[in-house]
Formats: C-alpha cells, structure tokens, sequence
C-alpha cells in the first residue's frame, strides 16, 4: 500500500511491510532538502489517515531518502510570501493540526533521524513516539525559528519542555542553537544514537520495544520523563519568578531589538498552565504575529543572502573548478597565523605553520590549542578530537615539506617589504600550481604579485580577529589573480565554516574600508567634547555589539592607527588620518592587549572609561549628545562609502555590501544590513540628511555622486519587498 498519486508527488512515499511496520519516507523532488511546504503537510495528513485506516500497521517509522538531510525544516520562502499575521496563525495552526494527528495514531511512531532536522522537521521529530539519531557529523538536531524573527508554530514551544524540561527547552528555543546526536540523547530530546548505517534497524528495533510495552505506558514514561528535576513546573509562584527573570536576561542580551524570543517566552509560559489547547493556540498566534514583523523580514533577507553566498563560486567564469586542498602551509605564527593553521586543522587539512623562531611557533600552537581547549570546555569537541585536531599543525623552522602543499598561507606583519619577501621567498619552495594567499587586511595584493615570477596565483585572503568567531573573510581578487586562484579560496572558506566575499584589490577592500569611516567619525565626537561612554552607548541602542570606542581598543590603536593613516592617504577627502591615536600610541596605549587603550582592562573585573584619556584629547569629555545625533553621524557616511564602493566595482552587488558590515563588522542583523536599513530610511531621506551634515560638519558628508543619482531617479538598492 502506498499514499496516493497527489501525495507521491510531494515525495512522500507510504510502505508497509510484512512485519506490519509501516515506513513513511521523506523524498521532496527536485530540492537537495526536505522541506516542510503546505503540500508536503497535506500529504503527509493523508498518509497518516492511511496508516490510522490499515488494521495491519503495528507501528510507524519516518525516514529520509536525501543523504544529509532528514527535514531542514519549513519552507522560508513560503514564510517570506506570508503577508498578514492572520494568514500566518492559520498556516500554524493547520500544520499543528496534522501534527497532533501523529501524536495520536493509535500506533507507536519513531522519527529516524539521519542529517538536518530543525524547525518545523524538529517539531515534526516531536510528534513522533520516539526519536532515534544517527551519530554522523551531518545530524543536528533544533529549533532556530528565533533565527528568522520567528517563533516555532507546529507545536515546538509545547511539546519541547514536556519531553526535555522547560529551562532546557528554553535555552534551546531563545539560543536557536543546534545539537549534535549524542548530546541530544543526554537530555532526553533523543531516545537512541547510533551510527548512520544502523539507523533503520535501530528505528524499527525501538519500535518494537515500543509496541511490547504498549503505547500508554510508553506515553507515561515520557511525561515522567519531563518532570525529571524540573522544580520549576511544579510551582506556579516560582514559574513566575523564573519567567520574569529570564525575560529580563533576554532582554538585556537582545537590547529589545528582537521581538521573537520575547514572544517565544509566551508561548512556553502557555504550555506550563492552562488547558493543551490554548497553549497551541497561544503559540499560533504569536507565530502569526512574529512572521510580519520588520525584523522577522530582516532576517528572513539575510537567511537568503547566506543561501546564495553558499551557492556562488565567487568567479563569473563558467567552468571554474577550485582545487582540492589537503596539505597547507601558514607563513607567521602570530594569533593570526595559528588562529588560521586551527581553522585548516579542524577542517581536516594538514597544516606546516612556520616561523624564524621556536618562541614565535609555541605562541602559535599555542593559540591553536586555545581554540581546540575551548571547544572541549563548551562540549564541541571530546578531548581526542581535539588532539586529533591540534597533531595536524606541525611547526616548522623551514620549507621543508612544502612541496606537499596546494596552498601557502602569509600571516607576518602588515608590512608591505617584509610581505613581498617572504612570498618571493616561498615561491621557490612550493609546487608550481600551489596558491599563494596573503591574510592583509589593507595592502594592495598586485603590489605583492609583483615580486613574483607566477602573480596569477596570488589572493588575498583576509581573516578577522579572532579567526576562530569572526565569521566573514574577504577573498581579494587583484587584477593579475587567476579566477582559479579566487574559486579554490572561496571554495576552502566554505570548507572551514566560514563566509567568503569577493572583493577587488582596492585600499581598504571593503570593511576595513567602510568600518574606518565609522571609527574616525567616533574620534571626531571625542575631539569635541563627547564623553567616550556616551559614544559608544548610542551605538550599542542602535543595535552594535560593540561601542566604537571600545573597538578601537579590541582591533588595537596601533593596528587602527596604521590602517587609518594609508587609508587617509588613499581617500583624502575622508579625513581618516587621527592625530589623536598617534598620542595614544606614544604614551603606550594600544587598547585591550596592553591594557590600556580609551578604557583600562583590569586583570579582574569590568574594563572602565579611562578618565585619563581625555588629556590627549584636549577635552573634559563631560558632552553627551543625542544618540540619534551620533547614530546618524556613524551610519549614514557609510552608506555614502558604499555607492562608491558599488560605483567602483569593489563588490559585485549590494547584498556583498550587507553581508561584509553584518559579518565583518556586526552591524545589526534587525536591520537586514546597511544598505536595506538604508533602504528603510529611503535613499532621499539620507542624501538631505547627508547635505545638512555637510553643511553643518564638513565636506566629508557630502552626498556621493551615485548617491545623489539614485536619490534623483527614486532608485532603491534592493527591490520593493
């Protein structure tokens, strides 16, 4: 027996076999995923009335045929057509009704899990009897809806704490984090892990236990399951301390730009009281409301910008086949340089990181090993893993071994000399298809190729500080780089988790580019008379992790200082250069790794404003003017940069410009990025704005000339959503 024609074409395929287990799989054609769509939850409504209709069916197993993939959730552009949050509560509300209907087969069901299941596939897994998972790297294992701006709505902030306990699936729910197999059969969201190749007979032998046992009693086990240390459910007065000071947390981690884990807070609340109905209801509601916010919308934007940089090869070249890349050297054992070797190693690269010294290459093992011992301390890793991990770098004195590698790696000094040295040097000493890539963060990589007998190989390949948390690296293309070269670094930045943007070899590439102009405009508050926490708060309220004050002193004033001065030189009209970082410099402040910078960084405790600070100004530092003065003086010249940016071809298209400030720099991710938020305020609005500050602060404000021409011709930089 199997589902009908209707339903056979969302790839929902229904067996039963001669042991009387029916199995339900997950096929969805032409989609490299499972997706949860309207059509795939109405057939699988009919294949669950089959199997309620079928005297033979003991038991229910649902699998997945696409490798990699059990179901990676609902399907977001379906989402993003969402238009009224009535619609959305009833798309919820439809999906809960066929979930409910697995919970309540008369017969036991297990969802064997094997690759993606998140979102509505978790919710999905939820429903289920029983859940058992593959060990293979390729399983997690969540809810990330929260993600999106949205809330889970096919049950997920109902049936989570009932199975794993509220303050579990609280965290699992605000965070949107995922987990792998085996952690997620330690608390109980899993019954059973296994490796890939037993997960069906696992799946089948669970769910004859089950069958023995008989439902009801498998079904108490379950809800004893959810009280197992659970206080907090039990009493109401204490349920409603814990809600309240876990809202105030979130609040304080989201600065209360983000509406969703506030409305998933709801939702859980729904579950602990009342009747199983209202809860569902609850949470459809909310999901309805979440899904046509401008944050949601946002976010949805930006999981579309990371899907497409997932599919771009990073060349126009049609044919372009990036080399495979199993052995790397690193040249410069500083943070950068082993933070790089880690990123290899953990990718399974082997790694020769060289330096002229022993001191310098136990420092960068050493920051290699701090990474991995982190990773082990917060459970990303066993201890094995990690050693496995840290015995593929191998320190070296020499080029020996480099006739092994496909690609070398410069991480010394940002010194242009000193660069072009050691790339000619090690030109020598590699094969000749290897690829030379330089970690600057603002030399020209022609003026490098230019030492070397093959420049067609040479790219920049731009890491951020720390490697192991900074998600963007820019890949930058000069004018000799071969698109072999580009596609291959590209390609391996995916391969290391990461993000790749392609950028022109221009000064400053793009972040550095657009992030000094933000920075220097900071400086210029402090020069008159603003006080360095008032700074940095405004923009912390407008959604930055970090002040740009403080950032000053986590990127380091010498590092900033010398990335201002050759940008100065190369933008003059910018005004980049700072008198004041150069006295910081002389009186020894280099910002959080000395210990002093605009704060002091006490070896315990908080770091603090250094009133001292406000003598190299020439000011008290006692102005607090009007966030929205500062956000708007910070912001809007960045748009300005990023026309020119465009203009310039420095980037291939507006959503590079948004993906380099979301993941280089951190620009909030409510906004959908610079240029949407720009896009928001409208391109008219921020050329007046622009022409009013120049008039007021100076010709560095003047609206760009493609600025200007697309607020005359009404253009936008995205389409109309």
């Amino acid at each position: 027996m199997s589902v009908p024609e209707t339903a056979r074409a969302t790839g929902l395929e229904l067996v039963i076999g001669d042991d009387g287990l029916a199995r339900l799989e997950f096929n969805l054609p032409e989609s490299k995923v499972n997706k949860l769509t309207s059509d795939v939850m109405r057939a699988l409504d009919v294949a669950l009335a089959a199997v309620e209709g079928h005297e033979r069916v003991r038991g229910l197993i649902l699998l997945s045929r696409k490798e990699g993939s059990w179901i990676a959730g609902a399907d977001i552009e379906e989402i993003s057509r969402l238009t009224t949050a009535e619609g959305a509560r009833e798309l919820a509300a439809a999906g809960q009704r066929v979930l409910d209907r697995l919970e309540r087969l008369p017969v036991p069901s297990v969802a064997a899990i094997d690759g993606t299941c998140l979102g509505g596939g978790m919710e999905l897994a939820l429903a289920c009897t029983l859940r058992v998972a593959s060990t293979s790297p390729r399983t997690t294992l969540g809810q990330p809806e929260v993600r999106l701006g949205i809330i889970p709505g096919f049950g997920g902030t109902q049936r989570l704490p009932r199975l794993i306990g509220l303050p579990r699936a609280t965290d699992l729910i605000l965070s949107g984090r995922s987990l792998d197999a085996l952690e997620a059969q330690r608390i109980g969201l899993v019954d059973r892990a296994c490796p890939a190749e037993y997960l069906e007979k696992a799946a089948a032998a669970a769910l004859e236990e089950a069958i023995g046992r008989g439902l009801r009693p498998f079904r108490a086990r379950r809800a004893a399951r959810r009280g197992r240390g659970v206080w907090i459910l039990r009493f109401p007065p204490l349920r409603k301390i814990w809600f309240s000071w876990v809202r105030r947390l979130t609040l304080k981690k989201t600065g209360g730009h983000y509406p969703a884990p506030l409305a998933a807070l709801e939702a859980l609340e729904a579950s602990t009281h009342g009747s199983r109905e209202r809860g569902f209801a609850t949470e459809a509601r909310l999901l309805g409301e979440m899904s046509v916010t401008d944050v949601s919308r946002s976010l949805v934007s930006l999981f579309f910008l990371n899907q497409a940089i997932k599919k771009d090869p990073g060349v126009e070249q049609a044919g372009v086949k990036p080399r495979e890349v199993e052995d790397a050297a690193v040249l410069g054992a500083g943070a950068m340089g082993g933070g790089i070797a880690q990123a290899l190693a953990a990718s399974g690269i082997g790694v020769r990181m060289k330096d002229v010294d022993e001191a310098a290459l136990a420092r960068g093992m050493g920051a290699a090993a701090a990474v991995y011992g982190d990773q082990v301390r917060r459970r990303r890793l066993s201890a094995v893993e990690a050693q496995h991990g840290l015995d593929r770098i191998a320190p070296a004195l020499t080029y020996h071994g480099f006739k092994r590698c496909s690609l070398v790696v410069e991480a010394v000094l940002e010194d242009l000399d000193l660069k072009r040295r050691v790339l000619a040097e090690v030109e020598s000493a590699i094969p000749e298809d290897a690829i030379l890539a330089s970690n600057t963060s603002s030399l020209s990589i022609d003026a490098m190729a230019a030492s070397l007998r093959r420049p067609e190989r040479l790219a920049g390949w731009h890491f951020f500080n720390p490697v192991h948390r900074m998600p963007l690296v820019e890949v930058v293309s000069g004018e000799l780089t071969s698109p072999l070269a580009t596609a291959t670094l590209v390609a391996l930045t995916k391969r290391i988790g990461k993000t790749p943007l392609v950028v022109r070899d221009r000064p400053g590439f793009l972040v550095n580019r657009m992030l000094m102009i933000y920075l220097m405009e900071a400086v210029r508050f402090l020069e008159e008379g603003a006080a360095i926490d008032a700074v940095d708060s405004a923009m912390l309220a407008f959604g930055m992790p970090m002040g740009p004050v403080a950032l000053f002193d986590q990127v380091g004033i010498d590092v900033s200082a010398k990335v201002a001065d050759i940008l100065g030189a190369a933008f003059p009209g910018q005004e980049l250069r700072s008198v004041l970082l150069h006295r910081m410099l002389e009186a020894g402040r280099t910002g959080k790794k000395g210990g002093a910078g605009f704060y002091l960084y006490p070896p315990r405790g908080a770091p603090r404003v250094d009133e001292r600070v406000y003598a190299f100004i020439g000011s008290q530092g006692r102005a607090r003017p009007r966030p929205e003065e500062v956000q708007e003086r910070l912001a809007l010249p960045m748009v300005n940069e990023a026309c020119r940016i465009l203009e310039e071809a420095v980037v291939r298209r507006p959503s590079d410009v948004d993906a380099g400030m979301i993941f280089g720099t951190g620009f909030p991710a409510f906004r959908g990025g610079l240029l949407r938020y720009a896009d928001a305020l409208g391109v008219s609005h921020v050329t007046e704005r622009l022409q009013r500050l120049a008039e007021t602060h100076g010709s560095r404000f003047q609206p760009s000339e493609p600025l200007q021409r697309r607020a005359k011709h009404g253009e936008r930089f995205y389409p109309e959503r």
